[in-house]
């Protein structure tokens, strides 16, 4: 009975644990929406604005009249049509990021559901051992049951951290494949320079648009590694700004059309993706370390337990 009790108590507590990050998840989640939701709301005041200035450059009038006399109408034009694309290039990402955090919410709103009986089923399982306690002949009961407690919360730190190191995996293999198409699109780039013609041009704005998918990824992999990082961030390495680094990509997207075809850009956003990817992997050995640390307090416990479980007067 005393096992079946034990074995109750690290399972609920595991749940619990589970409960109370999706809930800190949420609660993040939902004021990367706002933000979100108010980045929208500005980039399509953006874009109406500068329709209207294209329009405004597009129709007879005057004022084009003399523009286009002293030539700066098609430059003028030409530069609003730029911005214009690149605002509705920033809103196609920034729809893109909102409905990922959308499916991101209603999934753990779904998760929290299946978890609402948690702390009912905790409370029923405490009086369960603190009536087993109090008819136990067994001096050693209530160590038992101590132990037990601090075994559930361990196994619960050490899933929280695979977790994590999972999800920090992936950021750093989204990082690493934009690294190799940003280094491609570098290498394009300096050929293109040295004259390489439409084909080196063409080859090298390929390699910038995979760059960009797959900065797009990292980006979205960095959310939910922070969202991981939430729970164990300040047992494990408090001195980690993750939610600074949440930020990466933002450079890249930033006047993507209007001059990231300049070859400093290129070199540029191949320097900070690479820095980010030094950060993460920094991030993961520290995961790594924690996660070895608990496993031999968690042996320790268990052994602990079970000498005192073995004992002839138990």
């Amino acid at each position: 009975m005393f096992s079946e009790i034990n074995a109750k108590l690290v399972a609920i507590q595991g749940e619990l644990q589970k409960r109370d990050k999706y809930k800190a998840q949420l609660k993040d989640y939902q004021k990367e929406l706002e933000t979100i939701e108010d980045t929208l709301s500005q980039l399509r005041t953006q874009i109406e604005s500068e329709k209207e200035e294209v329009e405004k450059l597009e129709h007879f009038s005057l004022t084009n009249l003399f523009a286009t006399l002293s030539g700066t109408k098609d430059e003028k034009l030409t530069k609003e049509k730029q911005e214009m694309i690149a605002a509705q290039h920033k809103l196609d990402k920034a729809k893109k990021t909102k409905m990922e955090i959308d499916e991101a919410i209603l999934g753990l709103n779904n998760k929290l559901l299946t978890l609402k009986n948690a702390e009912y089923e905790y409370q029923q399982v405490l009086i369960q051992k603190e009536n087993m306690i109090k008819s136990s002949t067994s001096p050693f009961a209530a160590k038992v049951f101590e132990l037990s407690e601090q075994e559930g919360a361990l196994k619960a730190h050490i899933t929280q951290l695979l977790e994590a190191n999972d999800a920090g995996k992936r950021v750093e293999r989204a990082l690493s494949d934009a690294i190799r198409s940003l280094e491609k699109a570098e290498n394009w780039g300096t050929w293109d320079i040295l004259g390489g013609g439409t084909i080196s041009s063409i080859v090298k704005h390929q390699h910038i648009d995979q760059a960009e998918s797959d900065l797009h990824r990292a980006q979205t992999s960095m959310r939910e590694f922070q969202k991981e990082l939430l729970d164990v961030q300040e047992t494990a390495f408090p001195e980690v700004n993750i939610s600074g680094m949440l930020k990466f990509a933002d450079f890249f997207f930033d006047g993507f059309i209007a001059d990231f075809m300049v070859q400093g850009k290129i070199k540029g956003s191949l320097d900070q993706t690479r820095s980010h990817r030094a950060k993460t992997k920094d991030i993961l050995l520290k995961l790594e370390a924690q996660s070895v640390e608990n496993k031999k307090e968690l042996e320790k416990i268990q052994n602990e337990k079970q000498s005192i479980v073995e004992k002839d007067d138990f």
